[in-house]
């Protein structure tokens, strides 16, 4: 990423906030025109009705299309794992990621029941961001091309982009953001995670409280939460989900770490995450607290904790089904069944 006139790499990323449109009203009043003449009661398939009209708005298409739907698995290990905030070592990331490529994971199995496309982003791995508790997970630039990258993850085309995550620690790390971003204890925002015990989630909420305090009287700018506090694959959420809203593709957002992302585009303006769909409540305690911080209702509640991706590729299957619905059933004319009396 070459940076603004300023100098200033996050300049450029509040540009393309900027930039951004709004919903495609004209889709909006085509989707419904037909939803009125399908062959059913108005209204009879409830918040199906509702994902077909959000697709064809940020598409900006009537009526909407799902062709190319892609997963986007972002992966980053953290500094802030020494701290003992997870029941597994950093190693699980990397592993898990060839997990994911040899197609032994649960979002592997998703994406086929769902025909979905899957690609996973390894994020340096080798290399976690820095410790929070001690030091900025990030520098600006590192941060800004991280985003970027995250950007350019979509180049290859879709129409329907569904992120999630994999890092060890993470969960923490999306406390940390929530805390910084919406106010509240550690203890409030701090979940289980992948299952740590009482001392784990002791020491889980004393890092989130010590990361905190040391970055105090410099959060008050989203951009700075995030790199200060955030990690790659949050930071490269936040580029996927931006240029998505640019090329006029809709997004469904995962679970409690996914959504620490779109809080961040959030607190840069509320109007950021529009496009957005978020899948699911998390099991992870602190997740519909963050879903009612920015005024977003989420399509189900499984008590699902996995990550990865798994709740907004089940959901994806939900929204395709609701394309499929409004494009292809008939409409009273076209089946010669009487439409409402009167």
């Amino acid at each position: 990423m070459t940076t603004s006139a300023t100098g200033m790499p996050f300049d450029d990323i509040l540009a393309l906030i900027g930039q951004m449109s709004g919903p495609d009203e004209d889709a909006r009043a085509k989707v419904r025109a037909r939803d009125a003449v399908l062959t059913k009661p108005a209204g009879s398939l409830g918040r199906l009705e509702e994902l077909a009209e959000w697709v064809a708005v940020w598409q900006r298409q009537a009526p909407p299309k799902i062709f190319r739907p892609l997963v986007a698995v972002f992966a980053g290990n953290h500094g802030v794992a020494a701290q003992g905030v997870s029941a597994y070592p950093p190693s699980v990331t990397q592993q898990m990621v060839e997990n994911f490529a040899a197609g032994g994971a649960a979002v592997n199995q998703l994406c086929i029941a769902h025909d979905l496309g899957l690609k996973v982003f390894d994020l340096a791995l080798d290399y976690p961001t820095g410790d929070i508790t001690q030091e900025a997970a990030m520098d600006e630039v590192g941060c800004a091309k991280t985003i970027a990258f995250g950007m350019e993850a979509i180049a290859g085309g879709t129409d329907l982009l569904c992120i999630g995550e994999m890092g060890i620690a993470n969960t923490t790390i999306a406390s940390v953001i929530y805390a910084a971003l919406f106010g509240g204890s550690a203890a409030e925002w701090c979940g289980r995670g992948t299952g740590v015990d009482d001392d784990g989630l002791t020491r889980k909420a004393e890092a989130v409280e010590a990361a905190l305090a040391l970055h105090a009287g410099n959060l008050d700018k989203p951009l700075e939460v995030l790199r200060r506090l955030g990690g790659r694959e949050i930071a490269a959420m936040v580029g996927a989900i931006l240029a998505a809203r640019l090329q006029n593709i809709p997004v469904i957002v995962d679970g409690f770490v996914a959504s620490s992302a779109a809080a961040v585009l959030y607190a840069l303006d509320k109007s950021a995450i529009d496009h957005c769909l978020f899948a699911h409540v998390s099991a992870e305690s602190a997740h519909k607290k963050a879903l009612d911080a920015m005024g977003v209702r989420a399509l189900f509640d499984m008590g699902m904790r996995l990550g990865e991706g798994s709740g907004a590729a089940l959901a994806a299957g939900v929204v395709k089904a609701a394309v499929q619905v409004h494009e292809g059933m008939a409409t009273f004319e076209q089946a010669a069944v009487d439409g409402p009396a009167g």
